[in-house]
């Protein structure tokens, strides 16, 4: 890719340029409403009601609710969203069963005492359909501890622990099949739409069978999402896709170092499994592992695969070959990533692909979670416009 380093925006050019733009808005709120023909920005950060606005030059831009660190629950993501200027989400749907109200495992395992028994549904990025484990990099290797110790078994169920966990089961599944769980859904899915913010993702599956997955698929769809998402592979390939198929949705996968040693007929063998697979294409992750066996970079990768991509994740890392330090999340700006040029690549040739934040980058004690995908939401803005 060439001129990649020039083609970047520079943390202190970044910022200083944005605060013109901020400072031109206080001075000027009527020149930043959106839809106003005077616009010369072509979008605001907010609407003219007041709603969160991310969609800049035709480009949707939003986050993964996972960059959000800290932060649990619909009123509190909601408010996450407001606070970075957020009109679009891929979701993570971790906790929100619960929140619309189905029953909690009262059976608690694990040496530490407070894990829940089963799997927990969604987690972070990585996760496989119905909590298990991914291949997220700095989490316990699959079947063993942090730091590649042997994970210690856990102590067998008491005849009463039993007995409660053959009970919770039943009254999870019998919240799942009641036709009034689905308005508790819709009830927590209204609170994001009042609020102007869309779900163009749902990232949580309820468990593997076809019983569940069409649970899953069915919550998605009252959020209005377009696609469930999981980690890419083989198997989830197989498995999710059919199942996005049966429903008249799709299936996104996300990315971590999967494709590095990965030839582009066998990612593209992985995507024929349905036609409902699609790509939820993390262009750090890619860039930042390697990418000389499929032998296209980030740009390359895209127009490749455009018809079969549905979102892209941003983040800013070092190359794979850098020799101080390879493959390391940094500030926006700070790293090596060719976020600006891809995200105009994408608006001058793929408007309709979805743009989003992955905030991965240590938060500064003086800041947080949505402050940062904020300045993220407006990097991607000053390169859109």
């Amino acid at each position: 890719m060439k001129n990649e380093k020039n083609n970047q925006i520079s943390r202190r050019g970044f910022l200083g340029s944005a605060a013109l733009v901020a400072a031109a808005a206080s001075m000027a709120p009527s020149l930043v409403s959106c839809g106003a023909k005077q616009d010369p920005y072509k979008n605001a950060l907010v609407t003219a009601d007041g709603k969160p606005n991310s969609k800049f030059n035709g480009v949707q831009c939003g986050t993964i609710t996972y960059s959000f660190r800290g932060v649990s629950g619909s009123d509190a993501t909601i408010q996450a969203c407001i606070d970075a200027g957020v009109s679009s989400i891929e979701l993570m749907g971790s906790g929100l069963e619960a929140e619309a109200g189905a029953p909690t495992n009262p059976v608690q395992r694990g040496f530490g005492g407070g894990m829940p028994a089963g799997p927990a549904p969604g987690g972070a990025p990585g996760g496989a359909p119905g909590g298990a484990p991914g291949g997220a990099p700095g989490g316990a290797p699959q079947g063993g501890a942090p730091g590649g110790m042997p994970r210690m078994q856990q102590p067998e169920l008491t005849d009463e622990q039993k007995a409660l966990q053959a009970q919770y089961e039943a009254d999870l599944a019998a919240f799942r099949k009641d036709p009034a769980t689905m308005e508790k859904w819709a009830a927590i899915a209204k609170k994001f739409t009042d609020a102007g913010i869309n779900v163009h993702i749902f990232k949580w599956t309820a468990g593997n069978t076809d019983e569940l997955l069409d649970y899953s698929f069915s919550v998605a769809k009252v959020f209005g999402a377009k696609a469930i998402c999981t980690e890419a592979s083989e198997d989830s390939c197989k498995l999710l896709g059919p199942a996005a198929e049966r429903n008249g949705m799709l299936a996104a996968y996300h990315n971590h170092a999967q494709y590095a040693p990965m030839k582009v007929s066998e990612i593209e063998a992985w995507l024929n499994f349905s036609p409902a697979n699609r790509l939820n294409f993390d262009c750090g992750h890619y860039f930042g592992a390697g990418y000389a066996t499929p032998g296209l970079d980030p740009i390359q990768f895209i127009d490749h695969f455009a018809e079969k991509i549905l979102s892209i994740h941003f983040k800013d890392k070092t190359r794979h070959t850098n020799e101080v330090s390879s493959n390391q999340n940094q500030v926006w700006g700070q790293g090596e990533t060719p976020i600006r040029e891809i995200l105009q690549h994408v608006r001058d040739n793929y408007p309709y692909i979805h743009c989003d934040v992955e905030l991965e980058y240590p938060v500064p004690a003086w800041s947080n979670s949505p402050k940062e995908v904020a300045t993220c939401i407006r990097y991607m803005r000053e390169a859109l416009i």
